[in-house]
């Protein structure tokens, strides 16, 4: 069947083309027909089956040939989540290129300004989140009071998201003689209760997706770590030798991302997604399609209308957390009974993700036998002692029968030896203790040979507390460079020759001045007091009688409260010297 069959505008077919829909899918063909006609509709259909074309277009031409209220709210459109809501309102604006419908998007997380401005401007279909609408209704900025079509979209996740209070307090602010079209990938009883209440004699229809890839289509899967996929996604690209390689993942910043190291690995690469502008996303589809650059990165939201007939290669950066998204995204290769490969990385967090692909499709992905690896420069320039081979290369190959479960325990095991091997290298590296006693008590000599500087009164005073009194050279080991953990130690071991030579200049120099000292103190009196009383302590014995003398004149002028005579206080055997009595006792 083509859209032709369905009775579609040929402005609305001549869009569908360019975004590159050639055959509808079975839930277009059943879901169109009926949604012209103006009936309600109850559909039963998950995320990938094309369910946004099946109630967009038909609104959108019915739409077109009706007269309404010029800048009024004619259509609106429910979904749950914000990615959705950018995705169906991108769908729709493609769909209504050329004819006189327009369109808004509002949700929540972001500034209301443009969203409020857009709707002011005037849209026939309004897509919204039910948080920002209910609020931009409590403003009345939103009126719904004119609105022809109501499309209930992921009615189950409204109801796990706890949206379902929202939904039902909007509903009654639409008028009651109205076209009704729901939307759920399962019915439980209160979608079921809600339907009631909402349809009118609706059509029911139930699609389930296609589970089976096409049978040219070459899938491979690689088991790694997530902080291994950057550096995995290159090598593979390089190594598979084709002109065009499409990358899914699952966010917008992934994708980003992945661009990014992919240019820097010098692979030309472009993403699309989201947040790219509609210009932004056709100048680097274009691009890829005319082989300007090499890969495209994308999200599974951006990825619709990608439509080459002979696309090598497409790589599963993220595996998608719904089934039927990988299905479609490896149905981008294959194409008109071509060969094509599909590439899938899986770490450990994707396991469920790969255990319901595997469950939909009905078989086991072959897991490939060895992870490809280019030798990179620095590995190229250390010494032979092994081959520059990275490790991950020497996996051992696994079965294609093997279970995801069984790779795991593979991985687990393979991460656990690479950490004891680790540890290995480095208790090597580590010096043992004899070896540490060894460089100890070579430093130590190197120390106590080594002459050193005098710092002063705090060096001597150390000395002495330490009891190293009688130790001539222990004063030189305090100017030792210090040397911590984030210094290199350095070698101070001297000759025998060279150690000897230093000591004898050192003992000879501390024999002239104990001499020198000597002299000196033969004529003086024995030296007493060194407390902090004392001043004299340190002056010649008939410079002590002197002082001694002045203490007592001074005496007498000094009152009961310590004061001298000149107002001068008195203090621990200190007083303050004036220009008159510092040299007359």
């Amino acid at each position: 069947m083509k859209f032709n069959e369905l009775k579609l505008e040929k402005n609305i077919l001549k869009a569908l083309k360019e975004a590159g829909y050639s055959e509808p899918t079975p839930i277009q063909q059943q879901a169109i027909p009926p949604v012209l006609e103006g009936r309600d509709l109850m559909g039963c259909a998950q995320t990938g089956t094309g369910k946004t074309c099946a109630f967009a277009v038909p609104i959108i031409q019915r739409l077109a040939k009706s007269e309404g209220q010029k800048g009024t709210i004619r259509a609106l459109i429910l979904t749950p989540t914000r990615e959705l809501a950018l995705q169906i309102y991108e769908n729709v604006c493609q769909y209504a290129r050329y004819v006189p419908c327009s369109a808004a998007v509002i949700f929540g997380g972001v500034s209301q300004v443009p969203q409020v401005e857009a709707i002011e401007r005037g849209v026939d279909i309004l897509i919204a989140t039910p948080g920002r609408l209910w609020d931009l209704m409590g403003q009345k900025i939103v009126k719904l009071d004119k609105a022809e079509f109501f499309v209930l979209d992921e009615a189950d996740r409204m109801l796990d998201m706890g949206f379902f209070p929202d939904v039902k307090r909007i509903v009654k602010f639409l008028p009651k003689k109205r076209q009704t079209l729901l939307f759920s990938a399962t019915i439980p009883a209160e979608i079921a209760d809600l339907a009631e209440k909402m349809l009118h004699e609706p059509e029911h229809i139930s699609v389930t997706p296609s589970a089976k890839p096409a049978d040219k289509i070459e899938q491979q899967l690689y088991f790694v770590e997530k902080q291994e996929k950057r550096e995995l996604l290159p090598d593979i690209i390089r190594q598979s030798n084709v002109h065009q390689v499409l990358v899914f993942t699952r966010t917008k910043h992934g994708a980003d991302r992945v661009a990014r190291d992919l240019n820097r690995a010098g692979i030309k690469t472009k993403s699309i997604h989201g947040d790219k502008s509609q210009n932004q996303r056709q100048r680097a589809l274009a691009d890829f399609k005319e082989c300007k650059i090499a890969v495209l990165v994308a999200t599974d939201i951006a990825a619709r209308g990608i439509d080459i007939n002979d696309l090598p290669l497409v790589i599963n950066f993220d595996l998608p957390n719904i089934p039927e998204t990988y299905v479609h995204r490896i149905g981008r290769t294959g194409r008109a009974g071509q060969e094509g490969t599909a590439i899938s990385f899986c770490d450990r967090s994707e396991r469920p993700y790969l255990k319901d692909i595997e469950k939909l499709i009905g078989k086991r992905i072959p897991v490939a036998g060895e992870i490809p690896h280019e030798e990179k420069e620095e590995e190229k320039r250390e010494s032979g002692q092994r081959r520059t081979t990275n490790k991950r290369s020497r996996r051992k190959p696994v079965s294609e029968n093997a279970t995801a479960e069984e790779v795991a325990a593979d991985v687990a095991r393979e991460k656990e030896a690479k950490k004891k091997a680790r540890q290995a290298r480095a208790n090597a590296k580590r010096p043992s203790r004899r070896e540490k006693a060894a460089e100890q008590q070579t430093e130590q000599q190197a120390k106590a040979a080594a002459p050193r500087s005098h710092k002063g009164r705090n060096d001597r005073n150390d000395s002495r507390r330490r009891g190293r009194r009688s130790d001539p050279y222990a004063r030189f080991e305090k100017n030792e460079p210090r040397v911590d953990a984030h210094t290199p130690s350095r070698a101070y071991a001297l000759s025998d020759e060279a150690a000897a030579r230093i000591r004898r200049k050192v003992e000879a120099a501390l024999a002239a001045r104990a001499a020198k000292a000597d002299g000196k103190a033969a004529p003086q009196q024995e030296k007493k007091g060194r407390g902090h009383g004392s001043r004299s302590a340190h002056k010649p014995a008939p410079q002590q009688n002197k002082t001694a003398q002045s203490k007592t004149a001074q005496s007498k002028t000094t009152n009961h409260r310590g004061r001298s005579a000149d107002g001068t206080r008195a203090r621990n055997g200190y007083r303050r010297r004036t220009p008159n009595n510092n040299r007359k006792g």
